[in-house]
This record gives C-alpha cells, sequence and structure tokens, in this order.
C-alpha cells in the first residue's frame, strides 16, 4: 500500500530546479486523537507550491485536503498533530514551530482565507473594524482609507459604507468576499484559499479569482486554492493536487492531468464535474410523470380530463422592501421586479442568476414564506393569496422546500428518525409504527441505510445530511419541491449523487422542481426550462438548450462565459 501511494504521488516542482519552493510537503501525515482511538487522516502527502504559482488540491469532503492546508498554517484542531514528514516555507521547517513562530508568519507571510464566512466573522463587529484589526495586528496602516481600499479590492462595492455594516447585513457571498479581503490584506507571500468561492455565483467568482490572478502576477503571491470545483482548478491553476482518503494519488500541470487522469479516483472527478461535462442527466420523464398518473390515462376509451399543464403559474409577481436608511427614514427597495413565468407539472424549472438577482426571493414567496407585493401566485389553479390558515397548512403539505445548508436545516438535537419523523407527526399522518415504516421507505428511497435513523447529524457527512434533507422533503409526498442551492456546498461526487438521485426521484414519482441556483453547470444537467433574473428582472426565458446553446442576452452570455472550465478543450467522452 506504501508503494503504491508512492508511486501515484507526483513530485509537482522538477528536481534540480535553481528556483526554491515557497512551501513544499514531504511525505506528511497527520494524526487525530479520538475517543475510539487514533485516526490517521492524511497519509505520506506530497505537494510543492513555487513562488508566484497556484496549486488546487481537490478531492471529496473528508480527503484531507483541508487538513493539509491547516498543518500548513499550524491551526490544526488541538487533537490534530503532524505526526510524520516535513513542511517547509521557504526553506524553513515548520513543521514543529513554535506558536510564537506561526503567528509571526501567519498574515504577513502565509494568508487564510477560509470556508465558512458565518462562522468565521465575528458577528458583533463591523466589517471594517474586523478588517482594521487585521491590519493593525500585522503592523500596515489601518485608517478608514486602508479599509475601504482593502474591501473594494476584494470586490464589495461601495467600501467605505459598507465598512460600516455588520455580517449579519450582508450577502452569503459579500461574506465571503469580505473574509477575502481580511485574507489578502497584508498581501501575503502564500495565500491558502478554502474554497474561496464556493458561495458566489459566476461572475462574482471571476471578479475574485481575477484579483487573485492580479496579485500572484503583480505581488508575486502564491495561492494554495482548495476546491471541489474541477471546472475552476483546471481554469485557475497551474498545477493540480488530487487527494483521495488522506493520500496524494495523482497531481501534475492542470490541464494536461484534468484531460488524460490517469488514477481511477481522478477519472471519476472528472467525469461527475458538471463544470466539465455538458451533457445532461437523461431520464425517461415522460414514463416517470406516466406512472405518477399525471399524464390522465384513458378508461373504456374515454379519456380522463388531464390536470393543468402548469401546477405553478408566476403573474407580474414584484417584492418591494423598506430599509432603514438613519434618522427614522427608510428607502424602498424591488427586490423582485413584475416576474412572469410558468412551472410545467412534472418538470425542472432553473432560475439563475448572481447573487442580489431575487431569485430566492421568488422562491420565499412561492413558498408562503413571503407576501408579494403585487402580483400572483397560482398553484394548481388556485391563486394562493387567498389561502386561509387551514388552506396554507394543506398548501404546505403538496409544496416542500430543500435548502442549501444541510446542516443549518437540521436540528442537531433531533437523530435522523425524528427529522425525518416530524412533518408526518406535525400533519397528523399516522401512527406510530406506520410513520416508522414511511421514515424506513424514504431512507431506501434516498439511498441511506435504515441504520442511519439513530445517528445524528453531526454524525454524517455533507451528501448523507443532504440525502436526509431530501427524505424529510419527500415524507409529505409533496407535489412540488423548491431547491434553493440544494447542491451548491456538495463536492463534485456527492453533488452528482445528489442530481442523480433527484433526476430518479422526479422520474419515478412525478415530482416538479423549481431549482434555485447559481450554477449554470447544474443547471445544464437537469434542468428543462431556465430563467435568467438581473437586478429583480426576469430578462430571459426558454428551455435548457435553448438558452444554453443560442443566449440572447448579454447578461446571460456572460454568466455562461463566466462558468469555470467552460471554455476548456476535454476528451469527447467529458465534454
Amino acid at each position: 500500500m506504501k508503494g503504491d501511494a508512492m508511486n501515484a504521488s507526483v513530485e509537482i516542482h522538477e528536481a534540480g530546479a535553481a528556483e526554491r519552493p515557497l512551501l513544499e510537503i514531504r511525505d506528511l501525515a497527520i494524526t487525530f486523537a479520538t475517543s475510539n482511538g487514533e485516526v490517521n487522516a492524511v497519509r505520506q502527502a506530497h505537494l510543492t507550491v513555487m513562488p508566484g504559482e497556484t496549486v488546487a488540491i481537490v478531492g471529496e469532503s473528508g480527503s484531507g485536503k483541508s487538513t493539509t492546508a491547516l498543518a500548513a498554517i499550524g491551526l490544526l484542531p488541538g487533537n490534530g498533530r503532524v505526526s510524520a514528514g516535513q513542511i517547509f516555507f521557504d526553506g524553513e521547517d515548520i513543521s514543529n514551530a513554535s506558536e510564537k513562530r506561526m503567528i509571526e508568519l501567519r498574515g504577513n507571510s502565509i494568508g487564510m482565507v477560509p470556508q465558512d464566512p458565518m462562522s468565521n466573522l465575528n458577528p458583533v463587529w463591523k466589517i471594517g473594524f474586523q478588517v482594521k484589526e487585521t491590519l493593525k495586528a500585522n503592523g500596515l496602516p489601518s485608517g478608514p482609507d486602508d479599509v475601504a481600499k482593502v474591501l473594494s479590492q476584494a470586490g464589495l462595492p461601495d467600501a467605505a459604507r459598507r465598512a460600516q455594516q455588520y455580517p449579519h447585513e450582508f450577502s452569503g457571498g459579500m461574506r465571503q468576499r469580505a473574509l477575502i479581503a481580511i485574507g489578502l490584506s497584508c498581501q501575503p507571500r502564500l495565500l491558502i484559499a478554502d474554497e474561496p468561492t464556493s458561495a458566489l455565483d459566476v461572475t462574482v467568482q471571476r471578479q475574485i479569482l481575477d484579483h487573485l490572478d492580479t496579485m500572484t502576477a503583480e505581488l508575486g503571491t502564491a495561492v494554495l486554492l482548495i476546491t471541489h470545483d474541477l471546472g475552476l482548478a483546471a481554469e485557475r491553476a497551474d498545477k493540480v493536487v488530487v487527494m483521495y482518503r488522506g493520500q496524494v494519488v495523482e497531481a501534475g500541470p492542470s490541464l494536461e492531468l484534468l484531460q488524460n487522469p490517469r488514477h481511477p479516483y481522478t477519472q471519476r472527478l472528472v467525469a461527475s464535474a458538471p463544470s466539465l461535462a455538458s451533457r445532461r442527466i437523461q431520464v425517461a420523464k415522460e414514463q416517470g410523470v406516466a406512472a405518477a398518473g399525471l399524464l390522465a390515462p384513458s378508461a373504456a376509451g374515454v379519456a380522463a380530463p388531464a390536470l393543468p399543464d402548469a401546477v405553478l403559474e408566476i403573474e407580474n409577481l414584484s417584492k418591494v422592501f423598506k430599509l432603514r436608511s438613519g434618522f427614522g427614514k427608510s428607502t424602498n427597495f424591488t427586490a423582485v421586479d413584475d416576474v412572469s413565468f410558468k412551472v410545467k407539472r412534472g418538470t425542472t424549472t432553473a432560475i439563475v442568476g448572481e447573487s442580489g438577482s431575487g431569485k430566492s426571493t421568488v422562491a420565499q414567496m412561492v413558498l408562503n414564506l413571503l407576501k408579494p407585493t403585487s402580483g400572483r401566485i397560482i398553484f394548481d389553479g388556485v391563486d394562493t393569496s387567498t389561502l386561509n390558515s387551514k388552506e396554507i397548512f394543506a398548501f404546505r403539505r403538496r409544496v416542500q422546500p430543500i435548502f442549501q445548508d444541510p446542516y443549518g436545516s437540521l436540528d442537531p438535537m433531533y437523530n435522523i428518525f425524528r427529522t425525518i419523523e416530524e412533518p408526518l407527526r406535525t400533519h397528523k399522518i399516522g401512527d406510530k409504527a406506520s410513520r416508522e415504516k414511511k421514515v424506513r421507505e424514504l431512507l431506501d428511497q434516498v439511498a441511506l441505510p435504515q441504520s442511519t435513523m439513530q445517528r445524528y447529524p453531526n454524525e454524517l457527512s455533507g451528501g448523507q445530511r443532504q440525502r436526509v434533507a431530501i427524505a424529510r422533503a419527500l415524507a409529505l409526498d409533496p407535489e412540488v419541491i423548491i431547491c434553493d442551492e440544494a447542491v451548491s456546498a456538495l463536492d463534485v461526487l456527492v453533488q452528482a449523487q445528489v442530481l442523480n438521485l433527484l433526476a430518479e426521484l422526479q422520474s419515478t414519482l412525478g415530482l416538479t422542481y423549481l431549482f434555485i441556483t447559481h450554477d449554470l453547470a447544474v443547471v445544464r444537467q437537469i434542468a428543462d426550462h431556465v430563467c435568467v433574473m438581473e437586478q429583480g428582472k426576469l430578462v430571459e426565458t426558454g428551455s435548457t438548450d435553448g438558452v444554453f446553446d443560442a443566449p440572447q442576452m448579454d447578461y446571460t452570455k456572460a454568466l455562461l462565459n463566466a462558468i469555470p472550465g467552460a471554455s476548456l478543450m476535454l476528451p469527447p467522452e467529458v465534454a
């Protein structure tokens, strides 16, 4: 096994090169102490980052990529340790460096952009203050203009005003940009970026990554990019390192590695990556809809009346929010502006657009969580604004959501059985025995073992938690499911599994999906129709193939052109 790992590992830096590596990791092993003994999270990892170079580490959740990066900056959890191997920064062995030395390196020499902005920004401090503290800690000018400049460089508009706001007043994408601003504020020689753009739409993602490229070119800053987006890695990184179960299984120049993957795991990653694969998930939807009884079969030679073709109709929908502007005054902000579209029964309609385009606001109004300022939402022929409380309760049984963050949307104090059973109890469906039977059936539907029932969310992987969220959404046998960024937080292999699962469920149950996402590559795989939103307006709509193959609006063209890896030449079986 050890010999196989060594052979699969590929040194990125050619031996004998005159330039010294900025970061070099040799035979790294990382061990975690747990209640069940020691766990070897990383084994014999090798990678090299040259000055000014961008190296991407890719792999599924739990492969050891983030753990390897945290070891390089001396930020392993308390129960983790480097048990073997060496880490060199600019020729200095920092594998077991003192905390004092690591503090000297952090910020000025090695910057860090963590993945989750909400848990890494202090909720009681203004954004500007958090940037200022970073600048001060590293002995740099920290006046208001300096803070605004840092935020502006990370792509935040109206930076001086934004500096006076708190994290909860920022969108997810804006919070991520604030973290990037803090990580880049001291112009480090090496920036470790852990999924730095996973919460961003494609156009903002391009802006941020262009800025990182500029820093690399102008300042000689090297980037160690941790990502599950192979398209992004291929487009942005000079070299790619593939990790699997704690080991480096393949590494090399990015385009060469992705066009000619040698290791079976790398081949699976490339085949599963929606950013690289343009083909859609093909399912027999017509058969699934017919099986679900939605095509109105004939009886005794007489055709039964068909159900309405459109299960959901959005007519001239608008939403205006009142925003406080100080001194008791308020201003109006139009989040959704005169939007109209239909969702056909048994199909998937995707709403795409940048952060702040209004797509999630539309979803919340469809779910009856927000009241429209004007316009109508017609579900199965009935205007939802006319529903009384009893009818709304019945409506919620027929329309269910799947949210973006499976960990945040699952109660950590409920085991999986209670999580999935809760909607059944709320709607007073069945007795204890029948509900347990239903939960078992739902777990089978989403391909989870029934033993999962007694586990808790923190004991499951991200993909397993999202499957639990899907099972909970299916518990009430809904007709429509609203998927709000339901796969954006998942690595490519798990994402592919969940997308295939959703397609299979649609085929067998005749489900209708309204899919909210900023990932157009995912849209190409799963959606039948696309609605493109910009600044609250619906700017283009049509079939998925029509919109992708012949976009009419410049905004749509810009979104498509910004998909990472979209322009790369890939092998026929992938492209």
